[in-house]
């Protein structure tokens, strides 16, 4: 199989970023005798001066959308192309839009500690938390258990988030981000190839083939 780097870059308050990468699951799935992904994940906070405590959804949305309804009739729209591809938005649940800088050390942290098995789990966890069951995610009490629940030791993230370890990281991986060209998420860069939205499993597929190709030639001319 030939190795393929893949970076995504995303926010967890952003739907479409856990839509995109379960798309991208799904585009693996499809080529995995082919192509051995190396998937890193990248932070791009699209509310940076959001309050620590987070702020009520409702009051958020209206004051951004112009009305409570037109925020619904969005949210409505998310969950139904979520569950098409077997994501499960629940925004009755979900109360207060969070402060993600928290969310985002915490991926560092993951990055750096442990498998790329346990880093994916805590992506997805992290998003099913705040979607499917209205979590907070911005509080350490619930990306703690969370983490654990991939198989991190407990007692060391929340030593970790507490410490403010990590934040410089994220605020430089952000100013990376913006200097490549990325201006909206969720972004996937699959090899050389800058994807942008939640585009479908086939369209990531392509991306991924081409990459594989390009890998290909550049090991025959060695």
């Amino acid at each position: 199989m030939k190795p393929v780097e893949i970076q995504v870059t995303y926010d967890f308050i952003c739907p479409w970023c856990w839509i995109g990468h379960q798309n991208l699951k799904l585009a693996t799935q499809r080529v995995n005798s082919e192509v051995a992904p190396r998937i890193s994940y990248s932070p791009y906070e699209l509310n940076p001066d959001m309050p620590k405590a987070g702020v009520d959804r409702k009051a958020y949305r209206t004051a951004k959308f112009g009305s409570w309804s037109r925020s619904q009739s969005m949210d409505a729209e998310v969950a139904l192309v979520g569950k098409r591809v077997g994501l499960a938005f629940n925004y009755d649940a979900v109360a207060i839009t969070p402060n993600t800088r928290l969310a985002h050390r915490l991926m560092a942290f993951a990055q750096r500690t442990g498998s790329a098995t346990m880093v994916e789990g805590l992506f997805e966890a992290i998003f099913a938390a705040y979607f499917s069951r209205g979590e907070n995610i911005g509080l350490i009490d619930v990306l703690a258990p969370l983490a654990a629940s991939v198989g991190f030791d407990e007692k060391a993230v929340r030593d970790y988030l507490v410490s403010g370890e990590g934040e410089a990281e994220v605020i430089a991986e952000e100013m990376r981000a913006s200097l490549s060209g990325v201006r909206s998420v969720p972004t996937i860069r699959i090899g050389d190839a800058m994807i942008g939205g939640a585009q479908p499993p086939a369209v990531m597929e392509q991306a991924l083939q081409a990459a594989s190709a390009k890998t290909s030639a550049a090991l025959e001319t060695l």
